[in-house]
């Protein structure tokens, strides 16, 4: 197994991820020009958690997007359908309640979560709107959730500067880096593919979230959707 392909069968994308775990964080650094911690921080900021408050982290791969939660206090549960980025997790940070879970069928009650966040995961899952509606079934009313992905600039001429690099520079770089560059080539292809920013709005709307609002980052290279659940 090499990379998934766009159907985005669950078995293939766990199987790539899997393959990739142990350099992945890594990898994301590089690739991303070290702006991945900055992406980061805003998801922090935009989740804004407090203590006692219960935070899902969809797609925590290893847990390190989980930890800025802990340290303000919340309670966090990092949630990945990989098992293979959960076993590197558990070896890095023993504490974490890391879950196996697949993101369609979340194994936990309703109404729980004062927040459910996923960064550059959604676009992995085979049924985008199926995951949003279990987003918000888990958590509380009065809850929010916040996504961060990767998106489309909004200034042409920076879109095709950016789009060169995903299809041409991003590969070469991640054949340096990581353990399983083809699985990079399947990632460059699902942001292309991906809905921009209005359209994700609309697939938030959808599936039953309200007071749905986003903002750019790096000129739109990622977008932070943002949503309450009434």
């Amino acid at each position: 197994m090499n990379r998934a392909s766009l159907d985005k069968q669950p078995h293939d994308v766990a199987a790539m991820f899997d393959d990739v775990a142990k350099n992945y964080d890594l990898t994301n650094d590089v690739l991303s020009l070290g702006q991945d911690r900055r992406w980061r921080r805003e998801v922090t900021r935009a989740v804004d958690p407090r203590p006692g408050q219960r935070v899902l982290d969809i797609a925590a791969g290893t847990g390190t997007s989980s930890l800025p939660f802990t340290e303000a206090g919340a309670y966090v549960v990092p949630c990945d359908f990989s098992l293979g980025m959960l076993s590197v997790g558990k070896a890095r940070h023993p504490w974490l309640p890391l879950t196996a879970g697949d993101a369609t069928r979340l194994p936990f009650r309703d109404d729980v979560f004062d927040a459910v966040t996923i960064s550059f995961g959604l676009r992995n899952v085979q049924d985008t709107e199926g995951a949003l509606r279990e987003m918000l079934r888990v958590t509380k009313p009065g809850g929010r959730i916040v996504v961060c992905e990767f998106s489309h600039p909004t200034w042409a001429p920076f879109r095709t500067v950016y789009e060169e690099y995903l299809m041409r520079a991003l590969p070469p770089v991640a054949r340096a880096v990581s353990s399983n560059p083809d699985a990079y080539v399947y990632l460059a292809e699902s942001i292309q593919a991906w809905p921009d920013q209005p359209a994700f709005a609309g697939l938030l709307q959808k599936a039953g979230w309200s007071k749905v609002a986003w903002r750019d980052l790096s000129g739109g290279i990622v977008a932070l959707h943002r949503a309450t659940k009434v």
